[in-house]
């Protein structure tokens, strides 16, 4: 019995390095993880060809219990016995393939155990068939979801496999037998299952965790990468992200060009491929040609003219962009050997991001520019409400004063000229928002003599940016429509100061008679068509407060019969230091 066990342990040697080589196949690795019916066919014949080797390789024994150990046992006398490691490949084929897999690897062991005994023996192939059944069929009910029953339930396995097949040998080979080969058999066959899926189970979790760390890696690089593709292939960006790639990875150089010129090159051969210049190497002229990827592993193939170039292998791949090749993302090695299917993976799925990113940056610069046309048309819509009540008042004045005529032509002079100057800007500062207000008014205080009084309660820099014209909307609303119904002076204030979140809230208030709720609920949401109204000139105000900080920023209006308050929030942004308004009143 000692002698068997260890003759069985030198045969089992051989299948546990076969299972090493077979697991570290990728090919193998992805067969297991989905079962297909392209993968069971695959992982049938694999395992079919195992236990036809688990037969040749098997140990002999004779009608007088003697063991030999041929090289290869190609045929069996009646009388004669084989202890071998058959039962192994059928229940790791069951665990890892299921039951279907299992009973056919079976039948095969089985089938080829009776041919080469000159067909005797027949009871193997029902015993292999019934513990490729039974074990898948436990396999798949203990495994709670995961790819492998746990390893208790493993070992219980092997050993159930190994008594099924011991009960069909006392039944009709005899206990002697039995007696022979049933702890050898049963130790290193379950000892055998065990290490096979151990080792299985042990390679695709680290496969899992190098993929983890990878992933996370990628994130990271991903992430600092995006402001700079977001701004587009320009030599800034590309030197940026060279440097980013190089850190993160194990390259030994990277490059990025556009579809003429180097763009930016970290790393080996960086004193001839250089910035700037014109794309050197036949490999990225052709992917950028032809939109394909290449992998070469020699400097000839790489195609630098530079006899010295240190480069030995290289993986070139196009960045496109709405299938428009951009540019081209390459990497390097001086070793050929340092580039393998890890760094392939890497740079097809950087490949993949950067592409992204660019396309991105593309879109979001197209929505800037639309956005920003978009502004300047409301702009455009704004201006013309004043300059026709200016007209009408100059026209007026020239027939009954002619000097507040002059005046007031130059007040709208005034007007205009800061309307031209900040008219391309979607912001200004709120200095250059008051003045304007200041030339309105002055206007309108030629029109209607001590019947408005305008006051600034401005607790924030007078050089913070605001929306262009926003504050004269505002005012010119609450002169048309919050005074109609009373002769007595109003009163309008225009307020702002700093809230949290470094924001500024505007606010202009005025006394007048207020507004029904359905009105101040419409206003700004919506263009209102009245023949004296301001609501289109509110809802474009709106329009342009959203394009230029987002819904947190639209337009609130408040009213009651005290009066009505128009309010909106902007990020303080300033354009230089300069002293803070005194709070100042204008009467």
């Amino acid at each position: 019995m000692f002698n068997l066990l260890i003759l069985l342990t030198e045969r089992l040697g051989l299948i546990m390095i076969l299972a090493f080589l077979l697991v570290n196949m990728r090919f193998f690795r992805n067969l297991i993880k989905q079962r297909t019916k392209k993968s069971q066919i695959w992982l049938t014949i694999i395992f079919s060809l195992f236990v036809i080797l688990a037969n040749l390789t098997g140990v002999e024994i004779t009608n007088s219990h003697e063991v030999f150990m041929p090289a290869l046992i190609t045929s069996l006398t009646q009388a004669d016995s084989i202890a071998n490691t058959r039962t192994l490949v059928i229940t790791t084929a069951s665990l890892t393939a299921g039951p279907y897999v299992g009973m056919i690897v079976g039948l095969v062991g089985g089938l080829h155990r009776v041919l080469f005994s000159n067909f005797s023996d027949y009871f193997y192939i029902f015993s292999s068939i019934i513990i490729g059944l039974v074990i898948g069929k436990i396999s798949d009910h203990v495994k709670q979801g995961n790819l492998y029953p746990s390893n208790g339930w493993v070992i219980l396995l092997g050993i159930t496999a190994d008594l099924i097949q011991m009960g069909f040998i006392d039944l009709f080979r005899g206990f002697a037998l039995v007696r022979l080969i049933f702890w050898p058999m049963v130790i290193l066959n379950t000892i055998g299952t065990f290490l096979f899926v151990e080792i299985l189970k042990t390679y695709m979790s680290n496969e899992q965790q190098l993929r983890a760390v990878q992933t996370k890696d990628v994130l990271e690089l991903a992430n600092k990468t995006l402001p700079y593709f977001r701004q587009g292939l320009d030599m800034d960006s590309a030197h940026h992200v060279c440097k980013i790639i190089k850190n993160y990875t194990n390259f030994d150089a990277v490059g990025l060009t556009d579809q003429v010129n180097v763009l930016a090159h970290v790393g080996a051969g960086s004193d001839h491929h250089i910035a700037g210049e014109p794309i050197l190497t036949d490999l990225s002229k052709s992917v950028i040609t032809t939109g394909q990827r290449r992998i070469v592993y020699s400097a000839t193939a790489i195609g630098c003219p530079q006899p010295h170039c240190p480069l030995a292998a290289a993986m070139v791949v196009p960045l496109e962009v709405n299938h428009q090749t951009m540019g081209a993302l390459k990497v390097y090695f001086t070793d050929a050997r340092k580039l393998t299917v890890v760094e392939e993976n890497l740079v097809t799925g950087l490949q993949n991001i950067f592409s992204g990113q660019l396309a991105m940056g593309l879109a979001e610069e197209q929505a800037s520019l639309v956005t920003e046309a978009q502004i300047k048309e409301l702009q455009v819509q704004i201006n013309p409400h004043f300059f026709f009540n200016a007209i009408n008042t100059i026209l007026a004045l020239i027939r009954i004063n002619p000097d507040k005529a002059r005046h007031a032509l130059m007040q709208l002079s005034i007007f205009f000229r800061s309307s031209l100057q900040n008219g391309q800007a979607t912001q200004i500062t709120l200095q250059a928002e008051k003045q304007h207000v200041d030339a309105y008014m002055d206007i309108e205080e030629l029109r209607f003599p001590n019947r408005f009084i305008l006051t600034y309660d401005l607790q924030i820099n007078d050089q913070v940016l605001v929306p262009s014209f926003c504050l004269q909307i505002f005012v010119e609303n609450a002169i048309k429509h919050a005074f109609k119904k009373t002769t007595q002076p109003g009163h309008i204030k225009i307020s702002a100061r700093p809230v949290a979140d470094n924001q500024v809230q505007i606010q202009v208030q005025d006394d007048g008679c207020g507004m029904d709720a359905q009105l101040c609920q419409q206003l700004g949401q919506q263009p209102i068509n009245e023949t004296n109204g301001t609501g289109t000139a509110l809802y474009n105000l709106n329009c342009r407060l959203r394009n230029l900080y987002g819904n947190q920023s639209t337009l609130q209006v408040q009213s009651n019969s005290a009066g009505s308050t128009f309010t909106i929030v902007c990020p303080i942004q300033i354009v230089k230091e300069a002293q803070p308004y005194a709070d100042s009143h204008r009467g």
